[in-house]
């Protein structure tokens, strides 16, 4: 997974220390809420019904297990012990005091995190599918790619103050698991027919009180100019995007009001700017990035049927059926753990849980997992024949309803008792 240089601690701890002065002077009254509130949402703090909630980034959903304790610590120390993990990947904390936020801020930058453009009119956290890397029908690993997007959009000048905020997904398998038709800018990885890599390039969708599906606005997009034409598509919507009712400024709004052909076409006509620019990508820093997400030390196994040695137990097949997810390389698979178990808020888990996660993922998946858009994590790289036994476990912590795709493995907010907006 990527790890951060000399200038992303820099940066981090840079914006902690001018945070810190900021909170400083609100609680000395030096700032009133209004000033204020700009600046907290830079920095992921959102104020509640009750208390300020926290959302940290998790970029394109892939976490360390130290990263998932320091998780679990936050709860412990700063919250009520637990954590809520959101349709984008991140998590957040609901019940944060205000003057401790400086001290959480530094605490995540000691295991490389932040919550920086969680929140605010600008270009979110980039997210892509769970099982990117190992997905057995996966095209081309996008993280790469959705990493070079989070590093150029982080602070990036132009689009700080878009008109509203803006999300991106990026997809590389057969499947969809990234749910790109439902975000202002989605991505599907594809080769043409000279088997160059590049993209389909969808805009303009999105959920909320108007939901739209994206339109393609460019059938396929050389991977060199992922920058150069989504700084097209931004610089398009920040200049003709609405400032003047928040509910009709998203980009799909505007995409439906001129038309898909008139906004590719203005797409199109501003990239003539910018195509074969600096910010054309190359293929050296490709594979600088591509570094960052080579395979594993996976063994050479032979696929095993994980049910044969258990053949009685029922609830383990049905959890294998709906919990356990192929693997590219023979003999892992990827095991969902589910935190939808009836009468829990979906998506919460306990600091012991997250604790308890971060275990299971050494032990058994490299060190590694993964927050899903559903709200639930992934260990992504468990041996066929340990399934068993990382069912076992996770069952002791209520992490192994087998409900994955199923009804009761809903997603939610965090509900009205947080939020004036909630309305699941």
């Amino acid at each position: 997974m990527y790890r951060y240089d000399q200038y992303d601690h820099l940066i981090v701890h840079e914006r902690i220390a001018q945070y810190r002065d900021q909170v400083a002077r609100r609680l000395n009254d030096e700032l009133s809420e209004e000033e204020f509130l700009p600046l907290r949402l830079q920095n992921g703090l959102y104020m509640q019904r009750h208390a300020y909630m926290l959302r940290i980034a998790v970029p394109y959903g892939l976490l360390s297990t130290q990263q998932l304790r320091m998780f679990a610590h936050i709860a412990r120390k700063y919250d009520r012990g637990y954590g809520h993990f959101t349709t984008r990947q991140n998590i957040q904390f609901n019940w944060i005091e205000l003057e401790q936020t400086p001290d959480i801020l530094t605490d995540l930058a000691s295991v490389e995190m932040h919550a920086i453009q969680t929140s605010g009119n600008c270009i979110r956290n980039i997210t892509t599918d769970e099982f990117a890397g190992v997905a057995a029908d996966e095209i081309m690993d996008p993280r790469p790619f959705a990493e070079i997007l989070r590093q150029w959009s982080t602070f990036h000048p132009e689009f700080i103050a878009l008109p509203r905020k803006f999300k991106v997904a990026i997809n590389g398998a057969v499947e969809d698991r990234a749910a790109i038709a439902i975000h202002d800018i989605g991505l599907t990885l594809v080769h043409n027919e000279a088997g160059e890599a590049g993209f389909k390039f969808m805009a303009g969708g999105g959920m909320g009180r108007t939901p739209i599906l994206g339109s393609v606005i460019r059938d396929f997009l050389p991977w060199q100019h992922l920058l150069t034409y989504t700084e097209a598509v931004m610089r398009v919507y920040n200049s003709h995007g609405r400032r003047d009712n928040k509910y009709k400024a998203r980009i799909k709004i505007l995409l439906k009001s001129l038309g898909v052909e008139e906004f590719a076409r203005l797409v199109e006509e501003e990239w003539q700017d910018l195509k074969d620019g600096p910010e054309t990508l190359s293929r050296e820093e490709y594979d600088r990035v591509a570094a960052y997400f080579e395979a594993p030390a996976y063994e050479t196994l032979q696929a095993i049927d994980p049910l044969a040695a258990h053949a009685d137990s029922k609830p383990f097949a049905n959890w294998l059926q709906r919990n356990v997810k192929p693997h590219k390389v023979p003999g892992y698979a990827s095991v969902v753990l589910s935190l939808k178990k009836t009468g829990v808020p979906p998506g919460d888990a306990t600091a012991e849980q997250m604790d308890f996660v971060a275990d299971l993922a050494d032990k058994y998946s490299f060190g590694e997992l993964r927050v899903t858009h559903e709200q639930n994590l992934v260990l992504a790289d468990v041996t066929q024949s340990d399934l068993f036994e990382v069912w076992t476990l996770a069952k002791s912590k209520g992490l192994a309803t087998p409900n994955i795709g199923l009804l009761t493995d809903i997603i939610a907010c965090p509900g009205g008792d947080f939020c004036s907006l909630a309305n699941a």
